[in-house]
């Protein structure tokens, strides 16, 4: 399926990291070194953070916050944790909004796993086991593909992602373009996930146009 169209982009997000404090964050996750789970007296936010279904690639240095009796896949932030995040980087969240806005964060990046997890079959057979090993957001930044889409008609992405995974030694980075989607009944959130290799290698041209030439070919794209 394609991106909905066409629509104004959404307005600028205010820079993820604030000035003057970007050693503080870190460089694995483009998230604060030290995420706070810690809750004020009157907070009634949970501060239980559930465990993903993302293998972790090994770090040389875990970060703070991911340290936990959880080994080897990483950990979703609390209520908590991502309230006390947004406010530190300047947005209003609201405490009662906290539990969807998780719980949409979590299924999101589960589905963007897997997505990753079609492509990364195309070479199972020389990693059995691929791991994420970091990831940035870059609202901002806008792809090459999702600045062609919208020159054609499309709305631009509201997020992007960019997303480096360990293919068994061999780091190979993915773009996650994030869309609008149409509304779905009884869904707090549609989206659309445009999620592929970044064009850094001739392997991972090849793969898109392995893919792209796989789904022609099923025929999907009459359904879509």
């Amino acid at each position: 399926s394609a991106p909905q169209a066409p629509g104004p982009p959404p307005p600028a997000s205010a820079c993820p990291i604030p000035k003057g404090d970007r050693e503080s964050y870190n460089p694995a996750t483009a998230m604060p070194a030290s995420l706070s789970n810690d809750a004020t007296a009157d907070s009634r936010l949970s501060t239980h953070r559930q465990a993903s279904t993302i293998p972790m690639a090994p770090l040389q240095s875990v970060p703070h916050h991911q340290a936990s009796p959880e080994q080897g896949v990483w950990m979703y932030p609390s209520e908590q944790m991502f309230f006390n995040a947004m406010k530190r980087k300047g947005w209003d969240p609201h405490e009662q909004d906290m539990g969807a806005v998780v719980a949409i964060h979590n299924t999101v990046n589960e589905r963007a796993w897997r997505e990753v997890m079609v492509w990364e079959k195309l070479h199972a057979c020389d990693c059995a086991e691929p791991r994420l090993k970091k990831f940035q957001g870059k609202p901002n930044e806008f792809s090459p593909k999702a600045r062609l889409l919208n020159f054609m008609g499309f709305a631009l992405p509201f997020d992007r992602h960019d997303w480096i995974v360990d293919r068994c030694g061999t780091e190979v980075r993915y773009v996650i373009d994030f869309y609008n989607a149409l509304p779905q009944p009884g869904a707090p959130a549609a989206m659309f996930l445009d999620v592929r290799p970044a064009l850094d290698s001739w392997q991972a041209a090849w793969d898109r146009l392995s893919m792209q030439f796989g789904w022609v070919l099923s025929g999907r794209w009459r359904q879509q």
